[in-house]
């Protein structure tokens, strides 16, 4: 007994101490609240806050409007119905997630613009020149177009396997009572996807709002911005941690809207005898019309922009080093990776923790390691930037005494910016982690224990080989999310260090678009391989 007790404090203790690390950089952002107010504040807040507001709740809108319309309607049309590409489209329609939005950015400007394939093709072979209006996507409408095509897989990939795997007697019962397919779409499909489409669309909002790449290269000012220029503008910092409290204040308030959509409402099965929708074969004009719609939604949310990209890269090969290249890969692949495998050793610590104790403060205490992904990048940064400050500040007298000629150390390393990688991106490991545990339950652990084998011993002789595939899918999404980073990045790579995505950001920010493409081709093949092999993990790949 007295073992047991040892081996379930060991494991509390590292626990708690992860969780720790992870939640205080964040209460740095709400101390600084209450210092003191710069001039550089008061013009902000009296000229500025205002607009700042308004561009990004324009942004989340309109922007949650479109993808919950795609997301929602092709969810539906994958679920229930059976028509031509539908195996390819089922899960190629996620592959446009690959695509980080600020690389899309830049390229549908580079397609539509006067040099793009487009006019160049109007004005030498049909001989029309269109007003540059017509084809302009900086701007707020254009930034919008940009988040709905890179985004709308949230909503369709959690909206269809909520969908798939509902009974099929709510679906027979309408058609038993002769509703026809929109009326059932929208009075049945509609609300019982609320809690899926809900859950998507947060995970959309919580995107726009951390973003950068798309909102600095179109001109438009947001908080994400707004935090970048008043720092390394103004070199403002204490009004920039106001800015990420304002930032972290609406994050809150849209949460708390998503709780109250939610509402508490969960469907479930009233029966073990689950099946799923059975598919309504589609022929003539309407087979046409569905294998059309997602076939256009694949083209332009993916097809289009790869070959773009690829076609940038056969035209500038050469003109980026090789060395230079390899380089920033190599640079990601360790970033990427080392902060991927600590998410996922850390949330094995706390998942096994949470999962054996009995205390509900210990299930409660882990869901606070999951708030760093509802706060923006910039805020992070923010907040990691001023913590690993104070440390060093703690720390400069040992660093005096082992002769080192900074007072910065810590806070200018890989250090800082893989432990603000883990604090942003700790939810998706752990979520994967969790629910791998969730599966292989306690039985197996409790067998092992009660044949003498030590807590240590249990854990990797039996989770961890149980829990390999929760391992993998975890690794991959935490190492495709980290690769695609932009805000945390720019501002806490240590001075000229560069990885795929801050190079293909500055070159697309010096108008370099051709040269930006090899980065940029580079991050979407990587995630498209990794979404492909964490679709094949959930037997979801193509049939």
């Amino acid at each position: 007994m007295n073992r047991r007790i040892a081996n379930v404090n060991g494991w509390s203790i590292g626990a708690v101490l992860i969780i720790i690390l992870l939640f205080v950089p964040n209460l740095s952002i709400v101390t600084g609240i209450f210092t003191p107010a710069s001039e550089n504040w008061g013009h902000i807040r009296e000229f500025m806050l205002l607009n700042y507001i308004k561009s990004s709740l324009t942004l989340v809108f309109f922007t949650a409007i479109f993808t919950i319309a795609i997301g929602l309607s092709l969810a539906w049309l994958i679920a229930q119905y059976d028509f031509p590409l539908r195996n390819f489209m089922k899960w190629s329609l996620i592959l446009p997630l690959s695509i980080p939005p600020f690389i899309g950015a830049y390229t549908y400007h580079g397609i539509l613009n006067y040099t793009g394939v487009i006019q160049k093709t109007l004005r030498n072979h049909f001989d029309v020149t269109v007003n540059q209006d017509y084809f302009n996507i900086m701007n707020v409408p254009g930034a919008i177009f940009i988040y709905t095509l890179f985004l709308y897989p949230y909503v369709y990939m959690i909206t269809r396997i909520f969908l798939s795997n509902q009974a099929a007697s709510l679906i027979e019962s309408a058609r038993t009572l002769g509703k026809g397919p929109m009326e059932i779409f929208l009075k049945i499909v509609v609300p019982i996807s609320r809690v899926s489409v809900v859950g998507g669309v947060s995970l959309v909002i919580l995107e726009v709002l951390n973003d950068y790449g798309v909102v600095k290269y179109f001109g438009i000012q947001t908080f994400s911005t707004a935090i970048f220029q008043t720092w390394f503008g103004l070199g403002d910092l204490d009004s920039s941690i106001k800015l990420a409290a304002c930032l972290m204040g609406i994050v809150i308030f849209i949460l708390v809207i998503e709780w109250a959509l939610r509402g508490g409402k969960k469907y479930s099965f009233a029966s073990t005898k689950i099946r799923p929708l059975p598919l309504v074969k589609l022929t003539g004009k309407k087979a046409a019309m569905a294998t059309a719609y997602t076939l256009i939604i694949f083209t332009v949310a993916f097809l289009i922009p790869v070959l773009q990209l690829i076609d940038w890269v056969i035209l500038t090969f050469g003109k980026v080093p090789m060395e230079e290249v390899l380089t920033y890969t190599k640079n990601s692949i360790i970033v990427a990776g080392t902060a991927a495998m600590l998410i996922i050793l850390f949330s094995l610590i706390i998942g096994n923790f949470s999962r054996i104790t009995k205390h509900k403060f210990g299930k409660v205490l882990p869901k606070l390691t999951i708030l760093g992904y509802s706060i923006p990048g910039a805020v992070i940064a923010v907040a990691v930037v001023t913590t690993f400050i104070a440390i060093d500040k703690f720390l400069a007298p040992v660093y005096q005494f082992l002769g080192l000629d900074s007072a910065l150390v810590l806070s200018v390393s890989l250090f800082m910016l893989i432990s603000a990688y883990i604090i942003r991106f700790f939810a998706i490991g752990y979520n994967s982690i969790e629910s791998g545990y969730t599966k292989i339950g306690t039985d197996f652990r409790d067998a092992s224990r009660m044949l003498g084998s030590s807590s240590m011993r249990t854990f990797f002789k039996i989770d961890i080989p149980m829990m390999k595939g929760a391992i993998l899918s975890g690794f991959i999404l935490t190492f495709v999310d980290i690769l695609k980073e932009i805000p945390l990045t720019l501002i806490l790579r240590p001075f000229n260090y560069d990885t795929l995505a801050t190079k293909a950001f500055q070159y697309a920010s010096d108008e370099k678009i051709m040269e930006a493409s090899q980065a940029s081709l580079l991050i979407v093949g990587v995630s498209a391989i990794a979404i492909f092999v964490f679709n094949k993990l959930l037997g979801e790949g193509p049939e």
